[in-house]
């Protein structure tokens, strides 16, 4: 007869110090692999056909209750009573539920799933509208998306809302700039000074590399000293041939010209508002606020759907810009472009950058000549599909590939390579595109 006892006992091998371990013993046989079916049982849940048999206790079980709140259906219905065929749990549409659901994976998941599971409730479970109020805002763990979330009920939130959820936001655009601020400080500036170059710089301000390179045409070669005279002269001795030797001389000095206060470049940045483009809109605010703190710089920031807002005057306070946007509507990229370009005032000292994911609801001849007239003219344009970690997002391929043959092409980018797209495009060299085979 096979019979089966539990022990408490440690494991020398496997355990922490300090820790106590319980395992199961069958006689005559032990199940090799219980953490194995430990870890299957959570992924599979508490679904009867799961296969494992096994049993979750204490964490393990509270874990999966919080899984199986999100990921279960709601008594296998979502929200709109279609049927989903999985396991049947819920989070209710209460908001005192729902806060207790989010102190639960706050103390089970690691912030970066804690955020995927909150950025899953609110897509599955249709639980936006929970957001509008104050004490569902005090337990979410604030991320760009829950912000991009926050900023499309902007309209629908109530007074008693605004202050928690401006304080939301803040605590993110405040870490956004604490992780990308000075980074992007340090390559713009650099970017500038290399820039703006001057014809008389002052001796500590002048770029040897480039006038060494600017008058190698006026290399002279010099006679080789006599050997006789050295001796003489220095009181020492040399034997064998002394090669010749040769000089530049610098008719024309370049310097970085780093002395000048004056705005040496003009940044445009240009932001589709979409609801797709919610994760950019966030970081577009935030190194407009950047920017615009550069006195080297004078940046606009502008917002568009099928209406132009320009926000350049909040750029001192990137919450204050992320409450005037409005996020979703459609689109009008030709009408956008149009009111940037009616602000270019030094064509050849100015970057505008367009950050949309093309799906034009304008013109679209219209646009692509508008872009074709402000390169011709001197200006640095530059495409991104999306700024944020997540790459490119649904787009226009046509108007990508469009906008590539004019020599623009569209790519996403990452808020850390941001700083070397803009360092790129004031010093007119080529932009570092990411994975450039792969661009349309």
């Amino acid at each position: 007869m096979t019979t089966t006892r539990t022990t408490t006992r440690t494991d020398p091998m496997r355990q922490k110090p300090g820790e106590t371990m319980e395992r199961t013993t069958t006689a005559p046989h032990t199940p090799p692999d219980a953490e194995r079916l430990r870890r299957w049982r959570m992924v599979l849940g508490a679904d009867s056909a799961d296969g494992t048999d096994r049993a979750l206790t204490g964490q393990d079980a509270a874990m999966d209750s919080a899984l199986n709140a999100l990921y279960g259906g709601g008594g296998g219905k979502k929200p709109n009573g279609r049927d989903t065929g999985g396991r049947s749990a819920g989070l209710g549409a209460s908001a005192p539920s729902v806060a207790r659901w989010l102190g639960d994976i706050r103390t089970y998941f690691p912030s970066s799933v804690v955020q995927v599971m909150q950025r899953d409730a609110i897509d599955r479970l249709g639980l936006a509208t929970l957001l509008l109020e104050p004490e569902m805002l005090e337990a979410v763990e604030p991320d760009v998306h829950l912000v991009g979330t926050l900023l499309s009920l902007n309209k629908a939130m109530p007074e008693t809302t605004k202050e928690t959820a401006r304080a939301v936001v803040r605590k993110v655009v405040e870490d956004l700039e604490a992780r990308l601020e000075s980074r992007t400080r340090a390559t713009l500036t650099g970017a500038l000074d290399r820039s703006a170059r001057i014809s008389r710089p002052r001796h500590r301000d002048i770029d040897w590399d480039r006038t060494i390179r600017a008058n190698l045409k006026n290399y002279l070669t010099l006679p080789a000293p006599d050997t006789a005279t050295t001796a003489e002269t220095t009181g020492t001795a040399t034997t064998g041939a002394t090669g010749a030797t040769g000089t530049v001389v610098p008719e024309r000095l370049i310097g970085y010209g780093r002395s000048s206060r004056s705005a040496k470049k003009d940044i445009v940045l240009c932001v589709d508002q979409s609801g797709s483009m919610a994760a950019s809109v966030v970081h577009a605010s935030v190194f407009g606020a950047v920017l615009a703190s550069m006195r080297t710089l004078s940046t606009r920031l502008v917002v568009f759907d099928t209406a132009v807002v320009d926000l350049t005057d909040q750029l001192d306070d990137p919450v204050d810009v992320l409450f005037g946007t409005q996020l979703g509507g459609g689109t009008d990229i030709n009408r956008a472009l149009a009111y940037c370009q009616s602000r270019i005032t030094r064509p050849a000292d100015t970057v505008v950058v367009l950050i949309s994911d093309l799906h034009e609801g304008g013109i679209r001849d219209e646009m692509l000549k508008r872009v074709a007239a402000m390169k011709a003219s001197g200006v640095q344009f530059v495409t991104l599909l999306a700024l944020s970690d997540e790459g490119a997002p649904a787009y226009d391929h046509e108007h990508a590939a469009a906008l590539g043959a004019l020599g623009t092409p569209a790519f996403a980018c990452t808020p850390d390579l941001f700083p070397d797209v803009m360092a790129a495009a004031i010093e007119k060299r080529p932009l570092p595109i990411p994975d450039k085979g792969h661009q349309p």
